[in-house]
């Protein structure tokens, strides 16, 4: 059981992953120990069962059923989990939460998602992906649903730099676009599951026609098999409440690490063709914009910043 928990990369995730999957019972256990992990480890098997409403043989066999032989290898493996400061923050979201409670509980889940990335992102891929992008002739950005967000996003960003890409929003075109690419050609396809077919199907005339593919994904899945490079960017979905939100936003840091990545290595002619950009994008701005000074020799920013625009 133990290989399971590294495959989930640690035991609050595991229990995050299966909280949805659990009888009633054992998810009010789950729910205890995701809430405060910390506290549990110090409490008796009767001291959690009170917590969680339950009966001591139902916490035991809540143990079981995420991978244990009893209560006390839990609580040893929780204790490791939190001394390892992994995150923390996976209360799930419940239809009765109070205000307060929604926005501590959403802003718990999604800092401790985007910090769990942050330590186990795979930063020998993003500087693969970097160098692949750097090298490239054009960009094909693939995406849907909420990973369409991402590849618009992307889109925008990396046109700053004078590099030719797209990011057809519509499936049909995707599919035409991928099968029209070349060896200079990168694809970089986002999917939060790792199996969306419309993308792998779009991947894979990329591929045969001789591109390049970077998968920026959640999960295993097929689109990451295909890939060149996988960016694995696993967070923590209450899907069961609302559809998946900090899935996206990790992908969005992604890009921008990615576009960072390959600005800096730009010629500096390229970086003074954005900063012109930026200038005359500030004069299209309302006159009460800003301070006096800046109004009159544009934003102190302006000649600083070279990754996506204001408005």
């Amino acid at each position: 059981m133990a290989s399971r928990r590294r495959e989930t990369g640690g035991l609050i995730e595991l229990i995050t992953r299966r909280s949805v999957e659990l009888r009633p019972s054992h998810a009010k256990v789950a729910e205890v120990v995701l809430t405060n992990p910390l506290e549990v480890v110090g409490l008796s098997i009767a001291g959690l069962a009170k917590a969680a409403g339950v009966s001591e043989p139902t916490v035991v066999r809540f143990c079981a059923d995420v991978g244990f032989d009893g209560y006390r290898s839990f609580k040893i493996a929780l204790a490791q989990a939190v001394a390892l400061g992994l995150p923390i923050e996976n209360a799930m979201v419940r239809r009765d939460d109070t205000t307060d409670q929604l926005v501590e509980k959403v802003f718990g889940r999604t800092i401790s998602s985007l910090d769990h990335v942050r330590r186990y992102i795979d930063v020998h891929a993003v500087g693969r992906a970097i160098g692949l992008l750097e090298r490239s002739a054009e960009v094909l950005f693939l995406g849907l649903g909420a990973s369409g967000v991402v590849a618009a996003d992307a889109q925008q960003k990396f046109f700053l730099f004078g590099m030719p890409c797209a990011a057809p929003a519509d499936s049909h075109q995707q599919l035409m676009a991928a099968s029209l690419a070349g060896p200079g050609t990168v694809v970089v396809a986002f999917s939060e599951t790792g199996a969306t077919e419309a993308i792998v199907r779009s991947a894979q005339a990329a591929k045969e026609m001789g591109g390049r593919l970077i998968a920026v994904t959640g999960n295993d899945g097929p689109l990451g098999e295909l890939a060149e490079v996988e960016i694995r960017a696993t967070t923590f979905e209450d899907t069961e409440m609302f559809t998946p939100t900090v899935s996206r936003l990790a992908a969005l840091v992604v890009v921008d690490i990615l576009a960072l990545g390959v600005a800096v290595r730009r010629p500096q002619a390229a970086l003074e063709s954005v900063r012109l950009m930026r200038e005359r994008l500030a004069l299209l701005r309302v006159p009460s914009a800003g301070t006096a000074a800046e109004r009159q020799t544009g934003p102190a920013t302006a000649g600083t910043g070279f990754i996506g625009t204001t408005n």
